[in-house]
């Protein structure tokens, strides 16, 4: 019988979101129903809300979340209720050209669930990047289930489903920082905060941080920045430059993504230096770079797409590390709301105020 719960949806463009009631089904072939115990509030389902990844509304928020399997349908066999689980937005298919590769984390195919959600009067929803887990239930396809280790906490799980994945894996997996090398981080929000983490977990010797509010500098070193640089006040490249022996890091992440940070961090990395940028940048933005400056300096520029991760790879080991005390995890967890604070939620992360707040069912 399909389920009625609360869940958090974005009725129109640019509108407040709103607590209503929501119809779950139960699951069909491929699919889990799982009940949600935490869910971050990223920056993604403020997109949503302000009509920036589409316009199918109404959209059922939420994804960066953990929870317990509830049930499976026909089909299911790697998961059973009882399960642990991260949710996914790259639940990979195995046979589409990237898998068929070796190179899984950019699947092309990835899995949602077929059935669909709703509001209480039938209207279809649209759950954020396939999850929807802004509600007690949520339904999703099986491959969106990552098992982890159940002892560690539901709200600390559930953001490796999103921004500090993207953030880490932007280090540790697009970049490949290595032992010794410097890394300059541009954007400490949480996304921005874990790739210093990330950094700083790979051994580089030197990890710049860089934002404009010196609340977040600070919040910064305590996930490794060695050097802090407020970009308000002082040139971004010169200070990379002063922090790594005059020649600009080995590595320099933008987590921001607006032309003129992608810019600096062309300018800021050594010769043959990487580029990485995990930041979303909107459609209208444009990036223009001196052709012969992009020969001249050698080395990559790449963008990171959910931290390159491979959630059945990466979240496992990720939860081992954090439960063995080698990754303070917990550190992102800025405060714990219920289901009816996520407007507000919204309006700190505007003000830079948290790096997440996260909804915990009971």
């Amino acid at each position: 019988m399909p389920t009625e719960v609360q869940g958090v949806i974005a009725r129109s463009k640019g509108e407040p979101v709103e607590v209503t009631t929501i119809v779950v089904p139960d699951p069909g072939p491929g699919e889990a129903l799982v009940d949600v115990k935490a869910c971050g509030v990223c920056h993604t389902d403020l997109h949503y809300r302000e009509g920036g990844i589409n316009d199918d509304f109404p959209f059922l928020l939420g994804h960066e979340a953990s929870g317990i399997v509830a049930a499976v349908g026909d089909g299911v066999t790697d998961l059973e209720p009882g399960d642990f689980v991260i949710l996914n937005w790259r639940a990979v298919c195995g046979a589409c050209r990237a898998c068929s590769r070796g190179e899984p984390w950019y699947c092309f195919a990835t899995h949602n669930a077929t059935q669909k959600m709703t509001l209480a009067d039938g209207t279809p929803l649209s759950p954020a990047l396939g999850i929807g887990a802004f509600a007690s239930k949520t339904l999703v396809a099986a491959g969106q289930c990552t098992k982890v280790n159940p002892a560690v906490k539901p709200e600390v799980a559930g953001l490796l489903g999103c921004g500090v994945m993207a953030g880490l894996g932007a280090a540790l997996n697009t970049a490949g920082v290595r032992r010794g090398e410097t890394v300059a981080v541009i954007g400490c929000g949480g996304v921005g905060d874990a790739a210093i983490l990330g950094a700083s977990v790979a051994g580089a010797r030197t990890v710049v941080a860089i934002d404009v509010d010196d609340r977040k500098l600070e919040w910064a070193k305590g996930f490794g920045a060695t050097h802090t640089v407020n970009s308000s006040t002082a040139d971004l490249i010169e200070g990379v430059q002063a922090a790594t022996d005059g020649f600009g890091a080995d590595v320099v992440i933008d987590a921001v993504a607006r032309p003129e940070t992608y810019g600096a961090a062309f300018y800021a990395r050594d010769l043959a230096g990487r580029v990485v940028l995990v930041g979303v940048p909107t459609p209208d933005m444009k990036i223009e770079l001196p052709l012969i400056d992009v020969f001249g300096r050698g080395g990559s520029l790449k963008s990171s797409w959910y931290g390159d991760c491979l959630p059945s790879r990466d979240f496992p080991m990720l939860v081992d590390m954090h439960l063995a005390g080698r990754l303070p995890l917990e550190k992102f967890v800025s405060e714990t709301i219920g289901i009816g604070d996520v407007e507000a939620a919204f309006e700190k992360m505007h003000h830079g105020d948290v790096l997440r707040s996260v909804v915990v069912f009971t």
